[in-house]
Formats: C-alpha cells, sequence, structure tokens
C-alpha cells in the first residue's frame, strides 16, 4: 500500500496579525511618550495663519520656532510663578515680552497653560497682566485632568 500526500500548496503568510501588533505598539507608544518641553510643540497650524496660502522664503532653516510661530506660551506653575520659553519671568518682565511681540506681531495669540495646582488668584493675577500689556487674543488651556 501507498501512502500519498496531499501537496502544499505555497505557504501564505497573512498581514493581518502584523497589522495588529502594529497597532498595539502605535497605541502603546503613544499613550507612554511625555513631551518633556511644551515648548517645543507647535501650537499654531499652518491652516491657522492668515499667510498661509503664501509660503515665504526663511532666513535660515533653522530659525527659531518661537520667532515664526503667531502664539505665546505662558506658564503658571504651582506656585504662581510665570515661565516663557522654559524661563521664569515676573510679571513686570511678562509685560515688557507681550507688549514687544504685540508691537512687531499684532496677531499674537496669548496661550497660558496653568498648572493643576495653581490658584485661580494667581491665575486672574496673570490674565490682568496680559490684559494691561494689550493683549486681545488670551486663551487657557487645560491638560492635566484632577
Amino acid at each position: 500500500m501507498r501512502l500519498t500526500r496531499k501537496r502544499r500548496v505555497g505557504l501564505i503568510i497573512t498581514m493581518t496579525p502584523l497589522v495588529d501588533v502594529m497597532l498595539i505598539m502605535l497605541i502603546f507608544f503613544m499613550v507612554t511618550s511625555t513631551y518633556l518641553d511644551l515648548d517645543m510643540i507647535p501650537l499654531v497650524q499652518s491652516g491657522d495663519r492668515p499667510d498661509a496660502g503664501a509660503r515665504q522664503p526663511t532666513q535660515s532653516s533653522a530659525a527659531a520656532p518661537a520667532d515664526q510661530a503667531s502664539s505665546l506660551l505662558v506658564r503658571l506653575s504651582a506656585d504662581g510663578g510665570t515661565a516663557v520659553s522654559g524661563r521664569r519671568v515676573d510679571h513686570r518682565a511678562l509685560r515688557g515680552i507681550v507688549s514687544a511681540r504685540l508691537a512687531t506681531r499684532p496677531e499674537t495669540k496669548v496661550l497660558v497653560l496653568p498648572s493643576g495646582a495653581a490658584s485661580t488668584q494667581s491665575l486672574v493675577s496673570l490674565m490682568a497682566t496680559l490684559a494691561s500689556a494689550g493683549a486681545q487674543d488670551v486663551r487657557v488651556l487645560r491638560l492635566e485632568v484632577q
């Protein structure tokens, strides 16, 4: 008696497990990644700027993002201190920074990022300082959940 084996058709490698693994890895890295410096995140998308349609050449490709962005990020710490571009400033210096930015770029948006432990009084004082500096478009961001 002669036994015959079924002839194997070429191996079929399915992509479904690979796609599943890649999706799980993508979700894992998105959830576990953190930004250490929030100033490195672009705050204005290209569609938000009035000159988005017309591209203007820059002086160098290594130009600072703060010079090109039309927004200014002000962080409010838990102790009521303020920081701009990672540098702590007092309210008088902040008023000067905001006034100077608005003098050169009147369309500048001022974004305030308060700490979850910051008091409401320190936020109100910061908003008053920004208003006295002439800021018209001030937005408060909330990134932390309590």
